[in-house]
């Protein structure tokens, strides 16, 4: 049976040394720490790699986060896939559970997050479904 959990988020972004260090470079690597609250109560923590011409307006991302706390009641673990890209102003962003990396009470989870900001507020809807 599918569900759905909302809530908001905090999001901390802080940058890491990068691996590639050559002049000219647009790649960046950054840390992330988030706080979910509402229907998910948790914390998330990952490493984000991205690159792109800010001043075309146009980026890509990806990133790997684990996700531990309480999803409507059920305790465990998972981890979420990113990608995301700008064209020029034009945004198109996926999160997905990566499979088989639920754990506790969230083993064998499987969903996606869409994510929404309103006056520097962020907000996600998580869509899921969990064995039995």
């Amino acid at each position: 049976m599918k569900k759905r959990a909302t809530g908001s988020f905090e999001v901390t972004i802080n940058p890491l040394q990068p691996f590639n260090k050559d002049q000219g470079s647009n790649l960046g690597r950054l840390s992330i720490e988030k706080i979910f609250h509402g229907d998910l109560e948790a914390t998330g923590k990952g490493e984000m790699l991205a690159g792109g011409d800010p001043k075309q307006g146009s980026a890509g991302y990806v990133a790997m986060e684990q996700v531990a706390g309480t999803l409507h009641g059920r305790k465990g673990a998972f981890l979420l896939q990113h990608n995301g890209s700008m064209a020029r102003g034009a945004q198109s962003l996926s999160i997905t559970v990566v499979p088989d990396s639920g754990s506790g009470a969230l083993a064998g989870i499987s969903g996606a997050v869409t994510i929404k900001i309103e006056d520097g507020r962020h907000f996600y809807a998580f869509d899921y479904t969990l064995p039995g």
